[in-house]
């Protein structure tokens, strides 16, 4: 994909859902320090369900302009927000541990992802902001970790968009190395799932 039309659809995109945005970050910001202190577990995956289907609906199906983005990325988005929200219906209950060092290192980088995509030289509309892609899937990543259950098709499919973060060498998106990073952490995740179910 040129970079250049990446970045215009990112452009359209923020200037657009800006009100979908403010109202999608704090549902987030609540929902983690419920689950941070045991209270609705439930509640941070059923929003991380709605925001992937959103990112999977709104970003890619209507302003994305590239095949890859129609037929790549937003049925990937739609299948992770939808076993995000079959997780907080079926599992409850599922215990959310706190996170540990690794797991808030992670959070940390997420959290400065508009940041680094400031000091990289790009302004608004045309900036990377947490209602996006990249940084709602790292952070699905990091917090879907410290529930008890994982979901090991979840963890695959967060994988495989997170591994994309190779595209910050040739897309003038170097904010998403931290992507990668998480997408290499879903990685060891999945691998130590699967190591579990063998023993």
């Amino acid at each position: 994909m040129d970079a250049q039309a990446f970045w215009n659809v990112i452009g359209n995109y923020n200037q657009s859902t800006l009100i979908w945005q403010c109202v999608l970050l704090p549902l987030i910001i609540i929902s983690l320090i419920l689950a941070y202190f045991q209270k609705a577990t439930w509640l941070l995956n059923a929003t991380l369900g709605i925001c992937n289907i959103f990112i999977g609906v709104v970003f890619f199906l209507i302003y994305g302009t590239e095949p890859i983005q129609t037929y790549f990325a937003a049925p990937l988005y739609l299948v992770i927000g939808c076993l995000f929200i079959y997780e907080a219906i079926k599992y409850r209950t599922n215990r959310f541990n706190k996170p540990g060092t690794v797991q808030w290192i992670l959070l940390c980088l997420i959290i400065v992802y508009p940041l680094v995509s400031f000091l990289l030289g790009h302004s608004y509309p045309q900036l990377v902001v947490y209602i996006m892609p990249c940084p709602i899937i790292s952070l699905s990543i990091v917090t879907y970790s410290c529930y008890t259950h994982k979901n090991k098709l979840l963890l695959l499919l967060m994988t495989l968009w997170g591994l994309t973060g190779v595209k910050a060498f040739f897309a003038n998106a170097l904010e998403d190395i931290i992507l990668l990073i998480c997408g290499l952490f879903c990685l060891w995740l999945l691998i130590s799932e699967l190591k579990k179910r063998r023993l």
